[in-house]
């Protein structure tokens, strides 16, 4: 015969069972009930607002109403900051590189060291900038000061085709760190240089290729008083 099985046993044996994770696999998770937790208080909210005279408490509805408002409004600044490096009319702007003579051996050198320091805002700007007066040296694009990122990036790809997507995404790595308050990191240094050195590497398309109808000895011409471009 079986001895019987005291209360404390039994509620023991029964408090076993119920831990095993077959009961609790269509339990909602955390994260569902915290979901559901705060749509029942938004309700609430928007049930509130809807007329502050109504629910018996004037002062509750109003309540709820500039509830609502303060998250729009943050709703509205994180829409805002994480979309400001993207659009920043900054950088539409304000000039890439500045007035004072340089070479692009310099940027890089700024930007080597700026790297080594883990300043990597710096050294993402002076690598782009790098890129900049790189071209001008090179005469793919012809200098001119005030010359903005975003401008560098549509008249380089003009000249790189091949490269004008690369161009626009360091333009926009750029932008993030730069205007954007983004704290920059060595992947994102990586791709400004792997950049620069596809830059460097490339060969621009030549002045009048683009244009129906030019004959051979006018390409040639025009190639020869843009100092060949390359």
């Amino acid at each position: 015969m079986l001895d019987p099985i005291g209360r404390d046993e039994a509620r023991e044996m029964a408090r076993r069972e119920l831990e095993k994770p077959i009961y609790d696999r269509d339990q909602p998770s955390w994260l569902e009930r915290v979901f559901d937790r705060v749509g029942e208080w938004l309700r609430d909210l928007f049930n509130r607002t809807a007329d502050p005279t109504v629910h018996g408490n004037g002062e509750m509805g109003w309540i709820s109403l500039i509830v609502i408002l303060l998250l729009v409004a943050a709703a509205i600044a994180l829409v805002a900051w994480l979309m400001w490096g993207r659009g920043n009319l900054r950088s539409r702007r304000d000039a890439l590189l500045e007035e004072e003579p340089s070479t692009a051996r310099d940027h890089r050198t700024a930007a080597e060291e700026f790297a080594a320091a883990g300043d990597w805002p710096r050294a993402i700007r002076e690598r782009l900038r790098a890129i900049a007066r790189d071209l001008e040296e090179r005469a793919v694009l012809a200098p001119q000061p005030g010359r903005t990122a975003d401008e560098l990036a549509a008249e380089a790809g003009e000249a790189l085709p091949e490269l004008a997507d690369a161009l626009r995404g360091g333009v926009r790595i750029f932008d993030d760190v730069w205007y954007g308050d983004r704290p920059g990191s060595a992947e994102a240094y990586a791709q400004l240089k792997a950049l620069d050195d596809r830059v460097r590497a490339a060969r621009p398309r030549p002045l009048g290729s683009g244009r129906a109808g030019t004959e051979d000895t006018d390409d040639a011409a025009l190639a020869e008083e843009a100092g060949l471009r390359w």
